[in-house]
């Protein structure tokens, strides 16, 4: 079944972007948010990285010459290494008792570099819509 989400996420996420223009976070990103449709702490902490990405690479993009795979290649970079200082830093700390797993380490950069080519409100909505199509449509075949 997880194969079959990808492939319907796929040609959502497609459709959407050639109906609208509006990328919902890349090419795999609403595929993996319809699988954690159950575990919304997880898609809050991948959007909060996603966002904390966007800003870190608005601010780069002032003072370095960020364009193309440079940007993509940072917003990955930085994805990953967000999600692992909270794997490795914030997580072990006695004082939080939160779950703070994000959806994998590269959702987050995806959606960043979206974000920064189209804004945060576009790519989040755009992300939502597509990942609820997809999820509607799993159920339906199921």
């Amino acid at each position: 079944m997880i194969v079959e989400i990808f492939i319907i996420g796929l040609l959502a996420g497609f459709l959407f972007y050639e109906l609208t223009g509006i990328s919902p976070g890349g090419v795999i990103a609403p595929a993996y948010i319809a699988l954690y449709i159950y575990q919304p702490s997880q898609i809050l902490i991948t959007i909060l990285i996603g966002v904390g990405v966007y800003y870190i690479i608005k601010f780069l993009s002032s003072r370095l010459i960020l364009y193309g795979r440079r940007k993509f290649l940072i917003a990955i970079l930085l994805s990953f290494f967000l999600k692992l200082m909270i794997v490795y830093i914030i997580q072990p700390m006695p004082q939080i008792n939160l779950d703070l797993q994000s959806v994998g380490y590269i959702i987050p950069g995806l959606i960043a570099h979206d974000m920064s080519k189209q804004k945060i409100t576009p790519t989040l909505l755009s992300l939502g819509i597509v990942s609820l199509i997809i999820f509607q449509i799993s159920l339906l075949i199921a």
